[in-house]
């Protein structure tokens, strides 16, 4: 995902929230975290959406927990299995799991960008053989959503996905759509 500035993906990746955990008083700011109080306290923990902690972090008015979806928890269920993470109920704003990783690791010191970096690669590389293969499995069967039970096993399948997945998997159902429509109608003789 880019970070270009008329990029939808950008967009919501950087409107989901992280904790933000406040150094100091700020007077006058109480309305951003959307209470009734007027002012921010010290040690005040406030969830901001990533384009606004952005600025209230390099002022060096507070600091960033990382979010649950790229923590402990979940690193060690990715190391375990990573295909078997649905990622997209990891975060909302229609699964942009990868996306909201990489607006994180841009903004984390060296060696804690690096860990969540290499999560990040090692969790698409797991998870991509599955999904073009699936994503063939369900293009040989028919349209994702048909009647029967295929139809439901792709739309769950599909519904795990991030939202690169998915575009991943569509891209390749497509893709398998269109080879087998060419072998068929080819004039080549058939083996």
């Amino acid at each position: 995902m880019d970070q270009d500035y008329f990029s939808v993906d950008s967009i919501l990746a950087a409107n989901q929230k992280v904790q933000c955990v406040f150094k100091q008083d700020l007077p006058n700011l109480g309305h951003l975290g959307g209470g009734s109080d007027r002012d921010i306290a010290a040690l005040s923990k406030i969830q901001l959406p990533l384009w606004l902690a952005l600025i209230i972090i390099y002022s060096d008015w507070a600091d960033f927990n990382i979010p649950t979806a790229f923590g402990p928890r979940v690193r060690n269920a990715l190391k375990a299995e990573a295909r078997s993470v649905r990622l997209a109920s990891l975060v909302g704003a229609g699964g942009l799991w990868y996306g909201f990783g990489k607006a994180i690791v841009d903004i984390l010191a060296d060696e804690q960008a690096n860990e969540i970096s290499e999560v990040l690669t090692k969790t698409f590389r797991a998870r991509l053989v599955e999904i073009i293969d699936q994503a063939q499995h369900f293009a040989a069967l028919g349209p994702v959503g048909a009647a029967g039970s295929s139809g439901d096993t792709a739309q769950l399948f599909r519904e795990g996905l991030d939202a690169t997945e998915r575009e991943l998997f569509s891209l390749a159902q497509e893709s398998a759509k269109r080879t087998k429509r060419w072998y068929e109608e080819s004039d080549r003789p058939k083996r």
